[in-house]
Order: C-alpha cells, then sequence, then structure tokens
C-alpha cells in the first residue's frame, strides 16, 4: 500500500527543519508493516497563513495538482495533513483513489473512542472553520467546546520540537485548558492542528486525568489505510452519486477540452 501524505506545515520550512522531521518519524510510526508513506509539502512559496481564507484558496490549487499526479502515479489514497483540509471534497469528486482529511478523521475516530469531544485550539481563527467542518460531518452535537491555549505561532512549534523546557511549557498548558474541557463534560481531547499534535507526542501527551489526547496524524493514517483495504475488498469506497459525481458524457468532453485531458480521471 502506497500513501501520498500531503502537509502544509512542511513547507514554511524544509523538510530538513525539525517539524518535517518529526512529522515523518510520526507518520512511519503509524504505518502498518507493507504500508509506505510518501510526504510532501507545498512549493517554498505556498503555505504561509493557511487560515486566511484567500491564501488557502491559492494553496489549494497545488494541493489538487498533487491529488492528480498522486493518482496518476499509482498512489492507493490521498491524504491531506491539514486543520483545514484544503482540496478534501474537489478531490474526492476528482479522483478514483480514497481521499482523507485531518480533521474528519481525528474526529470520526474521537467519536469511537469516547461520546463526546474537545477540540484544543492555538489560534482563534481557526475556530469558525474547524466548526464548519464538524458540522458538515453532523457530528456537532458531539462536541463539547473549542478551548483555547495562548500560543504564539508558529514559531514556538519548531522551537518546541528542539527544546525539551519549551515542549514542556506548551504540554502545561495544554492539559491546565484540557482540564477546563473536561470539566464541561468532554470524554476525548482533539489537538486542532498537526504542529500541536506533533508537539504533544513528542511530550508524551496520550492522555489527561483519564481522557485520551487524540493522536490526530496517526488516526489520518490508520484511517486511510482501513479505506484502501475497503476498496480492495469491494471494489469501490468514496461514493460517486450526487456529491461527489464526476461530469460524464458531452459534458466531460467539454470539461476535458477546456481543462485538460487529465482531469476526472477513469470518468465516462
Amino acid at each position: 500500500m502506497r500513501l501520498f501524505y500531503q502537509t502544509l506545515g512542511m513547507s514554511r520550512g524544509s523538510k530538513t527543519g525539525h517539524y518535517g522531521q518529526v512529522l515523518q518519524k510520526l507518520i512511519a510510526a503509524a504505518a502498518a508493516p507493507g504500508t509506505t508513506i510518501d510526504v510532501f509539502g507545498l512549493a517554498p512559496h505556498r503555505a504561509v497563513a493557511d487560515q486566511y481564507r484567500y491564501l488557502e484558496f491559492q494553496d489549494t490549487a497545488e494541493v489538487l495538482e498533487n491529488g492528480l499526479r498522486a493518482e496518476a502515479e499509482g498512489y492507493d489514497a490521498f491524504l491531506i495533513g491539514n486543520i483545514f483540509q484544503p482540496g478534501l471534497h474537489e478531490l474526492r469528486e476528482l479522483l478514483n483513489i480514497p481521499v482523507l482529511g485531518l480533521s474528519e478523521s481525528a474526529v470520526q475516530m474521537a467519536c469511537l473512542m469516547g461520546p463526546s469531544f474537545s477540540l484544543i485550539n492555538v489560534n482563534p481563527k481557526f475556530n469558525r472553520r474547524v466548526i464548519e467542518a464538524i458540522k458538515l460531518q453532523g457530528l456537532e452535537g458531539r462536541m463539547v467546546s473549542v478551548e483555547m491555549m495562548t500560543v504564539e505561532r508558529p514559531g514556538v512549534f519548531d522551537l518546541a520540537l528542539q527544546d525539551a523546557d519549551v515542549r514542556a511549557g506548551i504540554v502545561d498548558q495544554f492539559r491546565a485548558v484540557a482540564r477546563g474541557a473536561l470539566d464541561k463534560g468532554a470524554e476525548v481531547l482533539i489537538p486542532a492542528g498537526g504542529s500541536l499534535m506533533a508537539t504533544l507526542i513528542e511530550g508524551g501527551v496520550a492522555e489527561v486525568d483519564g481522557a485520551p489526547v487524540l493522536n490526530g496524524i496517526a488516526a489520518l493514517v490508520k484511517t486511510a489505510e482501513m479505506a484502501v483495504q475497503m476498496r480492495a475488498l469491494t471494489g469501490v469506497f468514496t461514493s460517486k452519486r450526487l456529491t461527489y459525481a464526476p461530469p460524464t458524457g458531452r459534458i466531460l468532453a467539454d470539461v476535458r477540452a477546456a481543462y485538460g485531458a487529465g482531469v476526472y480521471p477513469g470518468a465516462v
């Protein structure tokens, strides 16, 4: 099984940067025997501040191109390792291989781990976007709250992955904020973002007062492996009726004449 893991965080540095190194280590640790996962960022001038919708719109074009590349090169699934999941629904319409997102996979996994969850966030501009995605999943009734940490982004996470004292400070603040969510009734805790997830994993944080702290990176990898195996067993995975149905017939011919022969691979 070959998985294409699309990250935006690595694009803000280099593959030799600390986040890139830690991310690749965590992804490799989550993979089952026989699973190969290749990690890709975006171009250096992309993924500067993806919490802004215009900038995310610009970045999404490259994510979509990478999705087409993944299917053409024989990958079995495309993973979007970003809390905003840019291009998730467009790629499900476009591709035939399973397309999985970080937020969606983490929330679905949380619902298997406990009846309620809270998100622990580091940027107030994330809140509406993350909540919108959860509502689209139809799972807002399982969400207790979104709690806020006070973290100077993004540099503090780069530092935390190198400096144990900085990492310990983030862990201590996370635990304190998480207890506020637990007091409101949350039973699973979801860190809202790959950088925070990686920092907590490196800090050895797996639970707070008996409530699991979800490893969303692992959840994304394991969900993708399951999706690929389900497709192998049944021959199908993503629904191609209505929401993710591609153009067909004359419309498809017109689309390919305008946008290129490579769009909507496999559609007829």
